[in-house]
């Protein structure tokens, strides 16, 4: 048997949730990066592209292909940004608003079915773990090298 370390905990845990979802929504022709882009998109104000990304933690070169993907299948569209010329907006088209609802959902059913599994004391102390270890990383806090003194 594997030793259950942290990584591997969270690894094979985000490979699961990342295959239902992209089996879900394969069921809609779509992926889960699909989704999750339409749940990134303000729905009234739109995003601009440079945020989209970060916003989603995807690489520039993924996430060109699944907006690629999404504009083909009209579910977004691209405009001018009006406060940098040189910027383009991302806003929902209305097949893109009915997909972001339907994406919506998903993500609440999968809340669902865990939040009535567990109790309220161990979800807390779940986002507790995730905090400090998102914390350690945002703050390049584990691989430290020791200082050399002179």
């Amino acid at each position: 048997m594997r030793t259950k370390t942290i990584d591997h905990v969270l690894r094979a845990t985000w490979q699961a949730v990342s295959k239902m979802y992209n089996e879900e929504a394969s069921k809609y022709g779509a992926s889960m990066a699909t989704g999750l882009a339409l749940l990134s998109i303000d729905t009234e104000e739109g995003v601009p592209s440079t945020s989209l990304g970060p916003r989603m933690g995807m690489e520039a070169t993924s996430l060109s292909r699944t907006l690629k993907t999404m504009e083909n299948q009209g579910l977004i569209r691209r405009e001018p940004n009006p406060e940098d010329g040189r910027g383009v907006l991302i806003r929902l088209t209305k097949d893109g608003l009915e997909k972001r609802s339907m994406s919506k959902e998903v993500v609440k059913q999968f809340n669902r079915a865990i939040t009535q599994t567990i109790s309220p004391e161990e979800l807390e102390a779940f986002y507790k773990v995730a905090e400090v270890i998102l914390t350690k990383l945002h703050n390049k806090s584990i691989f430290v090298t020791p200082q050399i003194q002179l």
